[in-house]
């Protein structure tokens, strides 16, 4: 296999692909994703058997598209905040002339993603709902936060990090777009 069976490779894939695609799966959470990113991983594999060192097979694999997986999350995570960045640009600035620069158009496309927004917003759970709300939109700190909920730092931190995880595996990219 190391030294370039065709029929081995073409084994080992029929082998483990069910298991490959269902790790990614695990942290992605998008089958389409899932399927793209375990077709990058099989051609990873191949190309990087020359460097396995005859331990694990499977652990090696897994290894791969795990850290796939977690730079493909990484990279969309990162998109998302970038387009959240550029949605929060035009709305401070279009705020104080609304119709000066970008026209009317603009303004009704602003108006409608505010609108879905909106309406997002009401789908998060209400524990989720507060914290988000008193850190991005009061920009209040985890210690101001954890004194007015009577709760620890930790404790705001935690539903912090949940309430962005409900966030991630709720709301796609392309509804927003």
């Amino acid at each position: 296999m190391l030294n370039g069976d065709e029929a081995a490779f073409r084994e080992l894939v029929t082998t483990y692909r069910h298991y490959l695609f269902q790790t990614i799966y695990a942290i992605v959470r998008h089958a389409k994703d899932a399927e793209d990113l375990s077709q990058d991983v099989w051609t990873r594999i191949y190309f990087s058997l020359p460097q396995y060192q005859m331990k694990g097979l499977k652990t090696w694999m897994t290894r791969i598209a795990v850290n796939r997986a977690i730079d493909f999350k990484r990279s969309a995570s990162r998109r998302r905040e970038e387009m959240t960045a550029e949605m929060e640009e035009p709305i401070q600035s279009s705020s104080s002339h609304p119709y000066s620069e970008h026209g009317v158009e603009h303004e009704v496309m602003l108006n409608e993603t505010t609108e879905l927004v909106r309406k997002k917003l009401h789908q998060i759970p209400a524990n989720y709902h507060e914290v988000l709300t008193a850190y991005y939109i009061h920009h209040q700190s985890y210690q101001d936060i954890a004194n007015a909920h009577g709760v620890t730092v930790k404790t705001v931190e935690s539903k912090l990090y949940r309430a962005k995880q409900w966030l991630r595996n709720h709301w796609k990219e392309e509804e927003f777009l």
